[in-house]
């Protein structure tokens, strides 16, 4: 799966289940390449979500959601996420 594809697919998920008013997505994979975890094929994403849904959650409960909507991209496709919610 290319980038593109996969940053359409989380943003659809998360947009389907969750009260968002804004939501940005970039790749960060270019600063893990050299890790020695790095996977070809997974990616890093950076969410950056504004959303009063997940404000009202304590910080384990919202990643937690997140986490379960995203569960089978993050299986197949994800090995890092930084979720920051406004």
């Amino acid at each position: 799966m290319n980038i593109n594809d996969l940053i359409a697919i989380v943003k659809k998920k998360l947009i389907s289940e969750i009260v968002i008013e804004k939501i940005d997505i970039k790749d960060k994979s270019f600063l893990h390449k050299n890790h020695s975890g790095h996977q070809e094929g997974k990616f890093h994403l950076k969410l950056t979500i504004q959303s009063k849904e997940l404000k009202v959650l304590n910080r384990i409960e919202s990643d937690k959601k997140i986490y379960k909507i995203l569960g089978q991209e993050i299986k197949e496709h994800i090995h890092s996420l930084q979720i920051l919610i406004n």
